[in-house]
């Protein structure tokens, strides 16, 4: 014998019918803190404020950095001024 049975609820009628617990209060106060922390950290989000956390130096160490890419190159292309430290034998 085969019995079926169709029950129309909605989910929390079915949540209640099962005795599991309400979360919704819990999940309200956790999206309220999440956006609190999300409005807080804007700031970094502005590409002005990125660029200055990851290069705090600013101009001046992308200049040091172009400096030391034209060294190596001029190094590799045999351009550059060579400085041996070793002694010859």
């Amino acid at each position: 014998m085969k019995v079926t049975i169709d029950v129309d609820l909605s989910p929390e009628e079915a949540r209640r019918l099962m005795g599991l617990p309400d979360l919704e209060p819990m999940q309200q106060r956790l999206l309220a803190q999440l956006e609190k922390q999300m409005a807080q950290n804007m700031s970094y989000m502005d590409p002005e404020t990125l660029v200055k956390t990851i290069m705090p130096v600013g101009a001046q160490g992308l200049e040091q950095f172009q400096n030391l890419l034209w060294s190596m190159a001029r190094t590799a292309t045999g351009n550059g001024k060579k400085t041996n430290t070793r002694k010859p034998e």
